[in-house]
């Protein structure tokens, strides 16, 4: 029977959706196009149990010269907290991006399929106590129509789910 369940385990595993599954969904995602102007969004955070932890809202102001774009991130949190976040980000060939932020380890790097959108990056969180924790994020991003977009994201310490971020956006 453990083997059974362990062969169940490993072939479910092997069956994770990948950025190609979303060749020819349309609308199509271009984050060039839909964060230009103003966007704002409502979001969660939910622990690794599920139980919500923060709501949120952002706004979102993204400006875009050539292939360069800047979103500046103004998060509002259920609590009365605040913070901001700017994002510099690169478009490049074949439907790549590439984006950094003073929060983000590295560079964020990742890309656009038909409506889809995923990216992987290193984020260092600040804790209420002031330590930090850096965990690694698997960032979805789904285009529903012309004004709205999904995003779902993993958090993960060590391999382990630590949260998951849910947000919604609607272009203004």
């Amino acid at each position: 029977m453990r083997v059974l369940l362990l062969s169940l385990c490993l072939l479910l595993g092997g069956c994770a959706a990948g950025i190609e599954d979303y060749q020819g969904t349309k609308p199509a995602l271009e984050l060039d196009k839909f964060f230009n102007g103003k966007v704002l969004a409502h979001g969660m955070f939910q622990d690794y149990s599920g139980k919500v932890i923060k709501r949120f809202t952002v706004v979102v102001e993204g400006k875009w010269q050539g292939n360069t774009g800047t979103l500046d991130e103004h998060f509002t949190y259920s609590d009365g907290s605040t913070q901001r976040r700017v994002w510099t980000l690169e478009k490049l060939p074949g439907g790549q991006y590439q984006g950094q932020a003073s929060d983000v380890i590295g560079t964020a790097k990742g890309k656009a399929v038909g409506m889809a959108f995923q990216w992987g990056y290193t984020l260092r969180l600040t804790m209420d106590d002031g330590d930090t924790l850096d965990v690694t994020m698997d960032d979805w991003m789904y285009q529903l129509d012309e004004r709205h977009l999904m995003n779902r994201t993993t958090m993960k310490k060590f391999g382990l789910a630590v949260g998951e971020v849910t947000l919604f956006f609607e272009k203004q």
